[in-house]
Order: C-alpha cells, then structure tokens, then sequence
C-alpha cells in the first residue's frame, strides 16, 4: 500500500513539473487591453442605465402628470419617488431581473399571498400583481424582449383617489418592452 502511494505521489509530481516547463508565446498584457481595442469600464458610470429606459417625464405623465422627488437604485430595481401625483405621494418601481422568469415570479407571488392573474401585453402573456385588500397599489411583470423579466410597480397614498395602479403599471411595460427591442 505505501508503494501505491510512493507511486501516485511520483507520477502527480512528474505531471505538475511538465505543466510547468510548458512556454506559452506572447507578452503579458495589462487587464483590458485586448478584445480589438476595447477597453473594460472599471469607472461603473453605467449602472443606473436600466433606470433611464423610460424617460422620467413620461413615468410621471402615466402615474398621473406626477413631479419626481427621488430616484434610487439598488441591484436590479429603479425606484422614483414622486409628488403631486394623483392623491399626493406615490411610488414608481423598476426590476428587471436578467434570469427571471414569469413562472418563478408566479411562485414568488403565490408564497407572498399576492392576487397573480394573467394577462396580455404586446401578445406575450403577462401576470399582473396585487396584495390583498389593496387598491392602491399593482404591478405587471412580462418577459423581457432578449432574456429575464422585467416589472414596474405603482403604488399610490393609500386610501386616496388616483387612477388605476394597474393600468400605469401595464403602460410602463408596454413602453419598457417597446424600448428594449
């Protein structure tokens, strides 16, 4: 058995020496350098481009001719906080998830108790989102046109009166969808 072992201990150590006597031609290249001239964006200047995909104006002009107070980011969700919407305060929400897909966020919805029903936009099916005893707010999520998934949220002050979340959430799609292609 220590035989064995001597022996397997020998032929791994004469492999890895002849892996390395091996001579790979070329120069060493600094990090971005190759690719035909391009070079890699390590200034992440690009990260917020996702929210831009609709313009500003237009999310406020469809939550209802809306001034926007803030907009954040953080991983695959836009958010835009707004005033002088229809009832007062309201919220706009992004998420487009690259690997998503309409199935999981059916299962995720079901796990949360959330209404999850089907529906059409631009002939793909959709599912369109409601929690429980909530008027007030709605999301509408679809394929997205390359891969993944995309979604936008709409909640109003609750106990207001504003148009139906539900309707600006599907717009929102519409546009997003039209956009991407």
């Amino acid at each position: 058995m220590r035989a064995r072992a001597l022996a397997a201990l020998t032929l791994l150590v004469g492999v890895t020496l002849t892996g390395c006597g091996d001579k790979i031609e070329g120069n060493a290249q600094p990090v971005g350098s190759g690719g035909g001239g391009q070079t890699i964006n390590t200034d992440f200047d690009k990260l917020m481009r996702e929210c831009e995909v609709v313009a500003t104006d237009k999310i406020g002009q469809i939550v209802g001719d809306a001034v926007f107070v803030n907009s954040s980011f953080s991983g695959a969700v836009c958010m835009w906080a707004i005033s002088d919407a229809p009832g007062g305060e309201a919220m706009a929400t992004l998420n487009w998830y690259e690997m998503g897909t309409l199935n999981n966020e059916k299962t995720t919805n079901d796990k949360l108790g959330y209404l999850t029903g089907d529906i059409t936009v631009q002939g793909r099916r959709a599912l369109q989102v409601r929690r429980p005893n909530d008027n007030d707010s709605c999301g509408v999520t679809a394929p997205a046109a390359d891969v993944g998934v995309i979604g936008w949220w709409i909640n109003y002050r609750p106990g207001t009166a504003h148009p139906d979340p539900c309707a600006a959430a599907q717009k929102l799609v519409e546009l997003t969808l039209d956009l991407a292609r």
